[in-house]
């Protein structure tokens, strides 16, 4: 007996009833997301605030919130949402209301402490190999971010750090005992 797999488009996934999950695809396969916890979302939004202040002052592009879905491949389609992400004005001409065809210049993942690091490893790397500048993973628990660039350039940051948005956005700077409120 054989067994036929179906693998989901980008054009499926976005019909998905929304619920008690969010949905990522990884070369057409659909993954499953629990909600997060409280932590999880009182840290994104201590990092969204700032970073979204900053963004429109300084009018640099847009700021995008946790559900926001990217196609970074196609056939098969892979499509990802970090916490956070960040497009620069002039890349995005209009927004639409399905997903994004760019990768974000900068995304931004708040590690829940059910996520393994092979699963964190392996996201961060597809954000950066599709074209991703910068991806900050954000760890609650250790109340400390790891910054990793697309020129391979990782730096680990304590709560006595400054994360600052070195060339992805530029001027932008937080304490990261802030992040953690």
């Amino acid at each position: 007996m054989s067994t036929t797999t179906h693998l989901m488009t980008a054009e499926e996934l976005i019909r998905l009833p929304r619920g008690q999950h969010r949905y990522e695809l990884v070369k057409g396969e659909l993954l499953t997301m629990s909600p997060s916890g409280g932590q999880h979302g009182a840290v994104t939004v201590y990092l969204t605030a700032p970073l979204a202040t900053f963004v429109l002052a300084n009018k640099l592009g847009i700021v995008f919130g946790a559900e926001t879905g990217f196609i970074l491949e196609r056939n098969p389609d892979t499509v990802l949402a970090a916490d956070i992400s960040f497009i620069r004005k002039g890349r995005l001409e209009t927004i639409p209301s399905t997903y994004l065809e760019i990768p974000p210049d900068l995304a931004v993942e708040v590690i829940s402490p059910s996520e393994s690091k092979p699963k964190v490893e392996k996201k961060t790397a597809q954000w950066l190999e599709f074209g991703t500048r910068a991806v900050w993973l954000v760890y609650a628990k250790t109340r400390t971010v790891e910054v990793r660039n697309s020129s391979g350039k990782n730096v680990l940051l304590t709560e006595n750090d400054e994360l600052t948005g070195d060339d992805v956005l530029g001027g932008f700077r937080i304490s990261v005992r802030d992040i953690f409120g």
